[in-house]
């Protein structure tokens, strides 16, 4: 339970930077609010965008899905279901393969860091190693008195 709690969490401020990233693509927000770092440059770059939708709408629809999955495996009669938390193994797996290459093309190809991203990359990868132990948790036995 408490794994997809840290989940649910994780997702909803891995959502929150992904929307403020994608409502920046959007032109609803300015200059992005970045301190040190190259968040314009990765932002501008022509790999910020896939068929013309922008990146960081795939980080809304991937956070959104683990938040809401998670939710769902918190309700009491999800809580023992263990597809639930092989579901949330999976997001949480395709998000950071995504990211991965992400952070691959910031690192080698385009030359610039984003810090909002590289928070989005750190996150997704707790999402995902809480995710496994949730899968590693519901394949053991529950013993009850």
């Amino acid at each position: 339970m408490r794994l997809r709690q840290a989940i649910a969490l994780l997702s909803l401020v891995g959502f929150l930077v992904s929307l403020y990233l994608w409502l920046h693509a959007l032109g609803v927000i300015g200059e992005l609010k970045c301190g040190t770092g190259s968040c314009e440059v990765v932002q501008s770059s022509s790999y910020a965008r896939v068929a013309g939708v922008p990146v960081a709408l795939f980080g809304v629809v991937g956070y959104l899905a683990l938040f809401v999955t998670a939710l769902i495996g918190l309700q009491p009669s999800f809580l023992p279901k263990r597809n639930l938390s092989v579901l949330l193994a999976a997001l949480a797996t395709g998000g950071l393969l995504f990211t991965g290459y992400l952070t691959y093309l910031e690192a080698f190809v385009i030359h610039a860091w984003c810090r909002w991203c590289l928070g989005s990359a750190g996150i997704i990868t707790v999402i995902w190693v809480a995710a496994l132990a949730g899968v590693r948790q519901s394949d053991r036995p529950t013993v009850r008195p």
